[in-house]
């Protein structure tokens, strides 16, 4: 149930309050969206609520990059071993891999530029949206929430921000991608054998191919979280503002500019 539902008379829609989640539209630097693309395919297009390709290329982008080796030979490049480098690349998979990578970047920034489009017009058009959903599972609205305490949550473990401001989907798909890299990367093995003075074990027990995961997944995580606050934040105040207008605000009331009222 929904305290307002769409009659769909509007031509653009600038969110949309569900029990799984609020989703809108706002304007994005094309070239920051493209650059998390560049960092982990997928990652761009989450940030602009585009789920399933997002979802789809995340997933490729660890399959195809394990099977292709190419974290491993980025190791190998950056201690200047590029005979190595070149050596565990599986070109069969590194062949697939390379178009797909490209595409990402290139359609998030595409993707970016067409929605600040959408937008501007949305903005114009300024259409009522739904504030408050509630269903028999999930309980969603419109509030306002503190944007440092979501990252201060992503910073902890890569999802609770998500869950914080209630971005259901990414949150399960980020916390069950978080666990699969956790466990297969031994990173949580090797901190507990690095706090008991253990270092080269420490060391030697980490999977580097799935370490190098990390440091994307828990930048996303933070700036997914701390964007989307602020964003929703914002159109809290816009919605409230509406609400106040309509219902208190006089219709014969006007702002007098450059007179002072005694």
């Amino acid at each position: 149930m929904d305290n307002y539902s769409n009659d769909n008379t509007a031509r653009r829609y600038k969110a949309n309050v569900s029990i799984l989640g609020t989703t809108q539209i706002h304007l994005r630097n094309p070239y920051i969206i493209a650059w998390w693309s560049v960092s982990f395919p997928g990652f761009g297009h989450l940030l602009l609520s585009k789920y399933i390709r997002g979802y789809l290329l995340l997933t490729w982008e660890v399959v195809i990059n394990l099977k292709a080796h190419v974290n491993l030979a980025m190791i190998y490049s950056f201690q200047g071993n590029i005979p190595m480098a070149k050596e565990v690349l599986d070109t069969r998979w590194l062949l697939i891999y390379i178009p797909v990578y490209i595409f990402a970047i290139w359609d998030s920034y595409r993707t970016t530029v067409d929605l600040n489009n959408v937008y501007i017009l949305t903005e114009r058009e300024d259409h009522k949206i739904n504030s408050f959903s509630i269903g028999a599972l999930e309980i969603n609205y419109l509030d306002k929430r503190n944007p440092f305490l979501a990252a201060l949550w992503s910073l902890f473990m890569p999802g609770l921000g998500q869950l914080y401001i209630h971005r259901i989907v990414t949150a399960f798909v980020v916390i069950i991608w978080s666990i699969v890299f956790f466990y297969y990367s031994h990173m949580l093995e090797g901190v507990s054998l690095l706090f008991l003075g253990e270092i080269e074990r420490a060391t030697n027990v980490l999977n580097p191919e799935w370490l190098l995961m990390f440091p994307s997944l828990y930048g996303f995580a933070i700036v997914d979280a701390y964007m989307n606050t602020v964003e929703n934040n914002k159109l809290y105040e816009k919605e409230q503002r509406r609400f106040l207008k309509e219902q208190y605000q006089g219709r014969t009331f006007r702002i007098l500019k450059g007179k002072k009222l005694l």
